[in-house]
């Protein structure tokens, strides 16, 4: 983690110190929105306060979710009214290209997958909102990939938070076992198509 995400984990720390769980809530609906900003520098923090016995790590996860739903649902009805045309004027065509990709090729699952990769988190519910999917499928799918990755934040942020470098090697090596996940989800779902045809 570089300088600058230190910088923003101490403010941010500060943040979740004084507003508690409803900071939490605001900065997660925040991150699942198209505005960047990393869940790392949330949920961590958060879960380290709770190890102290500042905060509760159970509603530290649950403000997580709950938080990375409404940023969710806004990314989706903001492209199910405004349209693909509104949507891409304002936001970074390269990355949500590769969300729209990734969902259409991929279906409702997607995601669920999505929400537990890097650079495609954020911006998966856009393509969801383009596709008019079901608003019951995202939120199950949404709340599934998010749960998820809220309680491995906090448990990394709960067990190692005190220390960075311990934190940042087992975020990465947990980051890149769900890139391999993805590899193997989107291999599974090509064999399957090569088999049917």
């Amino acid at each position: 983690m570089d300088i600058f995400l230190i910088i923003i984990a101490s403010w941010v720390t500060g943040i979740i110190a004084n507003i508690g769980y409803w900071g939490i809530l605001a900065l997660m609906t925040i991150e699942s929105s198209f505005i960047p900003f990393p869940s790392e520098v949330v949920i961590p923090p958060a879960a380290y306060l709770a190890h102290q016995g500042q905060m509760n790590i159970y509603l530290v996860i649950i403000a997580g979710i709950i938080g990375s739903i409404l940023g969710a649902l806004i990314n989706y009805y903001l492209a199910l009214t405004l349209g693909r045309k509104v949507i891409y004027s304002f936001i970074n065509n390269a990355k949500l290209d590769k969300a729209e990709k990734y969902f259409l090729e991929y279906g409702n699952s997607s995601t669920l997958i999505g929400r537990l990769i890097f650079g495609v988190r954020q911006l998966i519910s856009i393509p969801a909102g383009f596709s008019k999917m079901k608003l019951s499928s995202f939120i199950f799918y949404t709340t599934l990939g998010s749960g998820i990755w809220v309680v491995i934040l906090a448990i990394l942020g709960y067990s190692f938070g005190s220390n960075q470098e311990v934190f940042e090697k087992y975020y990465g090596q947990i980051s890149w076992f769900f890139v391999i996940l993805a590899v193997i989800f989107v291999s599974s779902i090509i064999i399957k198509k090569k088999i049917r045809k």
